[in-house]
């Protein structure tokens, strides 16, 4: 067993004081299912984090990011978290979801809930917790 960690790059999007959110699919053996995340994915081998989340973005909801920010890294003893930030300079009907449950635009206040509505399953879903803890400070700042 490989005991490295593994390298995401993810990305806050945000747009009108809202944040674009991924409901993660509720598969058990993927971290966080049926949760509340953000969108991004695994860095793969020679790529930089900024170049993984342009791709993983691209591939997640077919939206070429603007220009960009790192915003931090988030360490675990299993995950290293990239974390950047971007404007949603598109309309959510404009955005295409390949990967996920649901995508919306999560309020400061479901953030502090750490829960919020998904229309597509028609109930209230879970933020991971690393990912509210990502976006408070975010909201802090």
């Amino acid at each position: 067993m490989n005991n490295e960690q593994v390298h995401v790059a993810i990305a806050i999007l945000y747009r009108d004081n809202k944040f674009l959110m991924q409901l993660r699919d509720d598969i058990p053996n993927i971290p966080y299912p049926g949760h509340w995340a953000l969108f991004g994915g695994h860095i793969e081998p020679g790529e930089t984090p900024a170049e993984a989340v342009q791709r993983e973005i691209l591939e997640e909801i077919a939206y070429k990011l603007p220009s960009f920010t790192e915003f931090g890294c988030y360490p675990s003893e299993t995950v290293v978290r990239h974390v950047f930030h971007a404007p949603l300079l598109v309309e959510l009907h404009q955005l295409e979801l390949n990967e996920g449950a649901d995508m919306a635009l999560l309020t400061p206040e479901d953030i502090h809930a750490g829960k919020a509505y998904s229309q597509n399953l028609g109930e209230v879903k879970p933020l991971g917790s690393v990912v509210q803890k990502i976006l408070l400070d975010f909201m802090g700042k």
